[in-house]
This record gives C-alpha cells, sequence and structure tokens, in this order.
C-alpha cells in the first residue's frame, strides 16, 4: 500500500507541477498581450432583429394610400417583415387582382437583397441563371426596403400603376412617413 500511495503522491505532484507551471506561462501571456485584446465569445443561441412596429406599417400603408389618390392611381401596398412573411395588405379602391400578389412579391425581393427592386432589375437578366429565378421574387419597380441601422427590416411593395417608376414613387412616399422613427 505504501508503494501505491508514493506513487500517488509522486503522480499528484507532477500534475501540480504542470499546473504551475501552465499558470506562469498564462500570465506571463497574458502580460506580453496588447491591451485591447477582445475575449472570444461563445455564440449566443439567441439573436434579436429588429421589427417594424404595426403602427409604422400603418402609418407607411396610409401614406401609400393617399398618394397613390393625389396620383389617381388604384394600387395595393403589401409590407413584409424581414423573413418575408406578410404583415399587412391594403388593396385600394378600384385595384385589379393582380395588384396584391405583384406587391407582396416587390415588397419580399426589396427586403431580401436589401436594395430597391429598380436597382435589381439590372442584374435580373442574363444568359444562364440569373437572381430573377429565386422563386417569389419580382424585379418590377415598386418594391423598397425599409432598413433601421442599416439593415434591412421590413419591404413595402406596391403593384397596380401602369409603370413600375410611378408604383416606386408611391412606395418611397410611404417609406418617407417613417423614415425620421427608424433608427
Amino acid at each position: 500500500m505504501t508503494a501505491l500511495s508514493a506513487r500517488t503522491r509522486a503522480i499528484a505532484g507532477s500534475l501540480a507541477g504542470l499546473a504551475i507551471v501552465a499558470g506562469a506561462t498564462g500570465v506571463a501571456a497574458a502580460q506580453t498581450a496588447p491591451a485591447q485584446a477582445v475575449a472570444v465569445r461563445a455564440p449566443q443561441a439567441v439573436v434579436q432583429t429588429g421589427v417594424l412596429s404595426a403602427d409604422a406599417a400603418l402609418k407607411i400603408a396610409d401614406a401609400v394610400r393617399k398618394e397613390a389618390v393625389k396620383q389617381g392611381q388604384r394600387v395595393t401596398v403589401v409590407i413584409v417583415d424581414r423573413s418575408g412573411a406578410t404583415r399587412l395588405v391594403l388593396k385600394g379602391d378600384g385595384a385589379g387582382p393582380q395588384t396584391e400578389e405583384s406587391a407582396r412579391r416587390k415588397a419580399f425581393t426589396a427586403v431580401s437583397f436589401g436594395k430597391a427592386t429598380s436597382e435589381l432589375a439590372k442584374g435580373a437578366s442574363g444568359d444562364g441563371p440569373t437572381i430573377a429565378d429565386i422563386p417569389g421574387t419580382l424585379f418590377l419597380g415598386g418594391g423598397v426596403p425599409v432598413a433601421s441601422g442599416g439593415t434591412p427590416i421590413a419591404g413595402i411593395g406596391v403593384g397596380g400603376a401602369p409603370g413600375g417608376d410611378i408604383d416606386e414613387a408611391i412606395a418611397r412616399a410611404g417609406l418617407k412617413a417613417v423614415a425620421g422613427q427608424l433608427g
């Protein structure tokens, strides 16, 4: 039993010595490291993201409706969140049956790529596969992203005017209604 206890003492002593050497090496390394070194963090399991409030969505839709009336256009506005889920649909008086789907797809496209659909239309053509092949997208003018802190949080889509440039101008009027409140 004394041989085993001597062996146990020898192993314990060796481990203690290693711990002291490792600790001293760690202290020396920490002392020579730059002061602005950033600690490595474990990945977070929960991520916080910005969401357009219901009040802001209503304010956008009202501004779109007023601008459409002012321009004599019969349109539908759709607002989607960052994941592309529909948050609001307002079909204006006299808007055609196709306007809801086109507005939804424009809003989806704008929030997906973080750019107005009129800008994206330039890259949606060519030989072979293009971004226009992505299901649910529509590369016609009338979709604008809503951003907070430089990150898209929603998309506004307008459909129904005789040209995408008119749809986009109407959508931008909606964005302008909340521009100072987005952070």
